[in-house]
């Protein structure tokens, strides 16, 4: 059954079929009798754990395999035409050798199983954001993830249409091989390639590879943005709702802002948060001369280690119904997922995320620290009523932060839009215990993309310069520190909820609502403009000064370690961006 007559389509499906001989093709058409069906042979092939029906309704346990539990950025690659456009953070190989390598992997692969063909639209479907692809595969966890993930069936096709372009992606489980595995994005021709894994992050094509890794690489060419951003909403107490894109790498708390709940106080007095995304924004230049953002994806892919009620209510709430749980400890009593942070009572009879009996007071770790909610949006309860808009939300205010002890202030406004690329470029986290090596070593993530962007990211750094041209009212540009310690190593920010008295600040500066002081790096907030009532015995005036200074021994390290980063990227580290750091050497002398 084929649902199309794209004649590229036909022609491509019918290419991989002849290369992976399969023993069926099955077209997903997007029906709930097709998803019931795969669900079944799922769990009859042990691909799946049905969980309990009452708790968690269509929900599914899922197992990777144990040398396949996160993305390989070593086994990830970009086969543009030259080195140089792929740039020095990425892996790079000619693409027509990359081909050669592949193509042996991929032969045979499919023999004996199905092979599916999803076509999935990252965006909704006929809005201006939309983008389409197609991905084939033989995992059914696959399919049905990208069902949560993004939006599949006979309507993609129809947007398509008979002539119409779209992103290849071809998987394959084969072996399952570390050797053999490999992530690959050819941008010139749309195509992506992943082989030997069968986790999300490597095989949901339409996530990173897609919506990051190959958007980015369009929106240079077309005038727009792909960025590893969350999209958040705030209704003031007037009714007002106000939108902003943050940039975070990863343990620095994405998720948790994206779905946050208000401190008490402020929810007495009508303050509300919204989600419109929790991982990636798209940003269009709008009609009326705005930065637009859509959300292209359909669902959450949150790490389930650490999300409980009250570090991120919302977030656990939306997996309680047709979410996939990848990874997890199988509480065997209840027929439930469970992982350390959850609450506090690990379950006496459980399986760990290998499937071995497990006891927690042994002392190891049931679920696995990257294991996964797949989980669909529209079970959030904090969805933007504007998550499905076609024109997507306006943007007042872009947030990059890090998670840094000493050196980044709680909170600063960049002076201008090329001082804002700048504060983006120079991005950062201090590794934490959870990372693998030393703790404290900082690691440069400009803008949070440096594993995503799918060129050179000295190129990337001059498209966000060039949209100065391109849009006249950009929003203004914040970096936040959530993560500030005292002598002790103890956080001084409450963080969490409190995190709305920051935001608060933010969106009163990108709406020229109140004044802020200049100081080396940027705007601070004056004395008074950060709300403190109902958390005076945490955080006194003097201790929210001690969280706003500058400590220019501090940033004179910083400057240093910002020239050593930008000397990779040689003479194409735009020149707007070096002034700036001329700016900061000279304020810190």
């Amino acid at each position: 059954m084929t649902l199309t007559n794209n004649k590229k389509l036909l022609a491509w499906v019918d290419e991989v079929a002849k290369l992976t001989t399969p023993k069926n093709i099955i077209w997903i058409d997007g029906s709930e009798e097709l998803y019931e069906k795969l669900r079944r042979e799922a769990v009859e092939s042990g691909e799946m754990i049905r969980l309990n029906e009452e708790k968690y309704p269509n929900c599914y346990l899922h197992r990777s395999a144990l040398n396949d539990v996160a993305r390989v950025e070593g086994r990830t690659f970009i086969c543009s035409p030259t080195k140089e456009e792929a740039g020095p953070t990425n892996n790079w190989m000619d693409p027509e050798e990359m081909k050669a390598l592949l193509r042996p992997l991929y032969e045979g692969s499919m023999a004996g199983k199905d092979m599916y063909v999803i076509p999935y639209s990252m965006g909704v479907v006929g809005s201006p954001f939309a983008k389409y692809g197609v991905e084939i595969t033989d995992s059914i966890y696959v399919v049905l993830s990208m069902n949560i993930m993004t939006r599949v069936g006979k309507e993609v096709l129809d947007a398509i249409g008979e002539e119409g372009d779209f992103v290849k992606g071809l998987h394959a489980k084969s072996e399952l091989s570390e050797e053999g595995r490999y992530i690959v994005h050819f941008p010139h021709e749309n195509t992506i390639m992943s082989i030997n894994s069968g986790y999300g992050g490597n095989v949901l094509l339409g996530k990173k590879c897609f919506a990051l890794r190959i958007a980015s690489c369009l929106g240079r060419d077309e005038g727009w943005m792909a960025e590893h951003m969350l999209i958040l909403g705030v209704t003031n107490p007037e009714g007002e709702t106000k939108y902003l894109a943050a940039a975070f790498p990863s343990a620095c708390g994405k998720t948790n802002l994206a779905m946050l709940v208000p401190p008490e106080g402020y929810r007495e007095k009508g303050w509300k948060v919204w989600c419109v995304g929790d991982d990636i924004a798209w940003l269009r230049p709008g009609p009326d001369g705005r930065l637009y953002a859509q959300n292209p994806e359909y669902g959450f892919f949150g790490v389930a280690p650490g999300t409980n009620m009250k570090s991120n209510p919302n977030a656990l709430l939306s997996s309680r119904k047709d979410s996939i749980f990848t990874n997890v400890v199988h509480d065997l009593e209840n027929n439930t997922p469970w992982w350390e942070g959850l609450d506090k009572n690990p379950p006496a009879n459980a399986l760990n995320w290998k499937g071995e009996k497990w006891d927690a007071s042994a002392g190891e770790k049931g679920a696995h620290p990257n294991s996964r909610f797949t989980a669909p949006a529209a079970n959030c309860p904090c969805l933007s009523d504007k998550y499905e808009d076609p024109q997507g939300v306006p943007i007042s205010a872009i947030v990059f932060g890090g998670r840094r002890a000493k050196t980044a202030p709680l909170v600063y406004q960049s002076r201008s839009w090329s001082h804002g690329v700048f504060v983006g470029s120079i991005m950062g986290s201090e590794t934490t215990a959870a990372a693998a090596g030393a703790v404290g070593v900082l690691r440069r993530d400009p803008m949070a993309m440096l594993p995503f962007c799918g060129y050179n990211m000295a190129d990337y750094w001059q498209h966000w310069l060039d949209m100065e041209d391109k849009v006249p009212n950009l929003p203004k540009i914040f970096n936040v520190n959530w993560f500030r310690t005292d002598d002790e190593g103890k956080f001084i920010w409450p963080g969490f909820g409190d995190n709305m008295r920051v935001l608060r600040w933010i969106f009163d500066r990108a709406e020229d609502k109140i004044d802020a002081r200049e100081n080396q790096i940027g705007y601070v907030p004056l004395p008074g403009d950060i709300d403190l009532e109902g958390i005076e015995d945490e955080v006194t005036p003097e201790i929210l000064e001690g969280l706003l200074a500058v400590d220019k021994e501090l940033w004179r390290q910083e400057a240093e370690g910002i020239r050593q980063f930008y000397a990779k990227f040689g003479d194409k580290v735009p020149e707007k961006l070096t002034e700036e750091l001329k700016r900061l050497e000279e304020e810190m002398k």
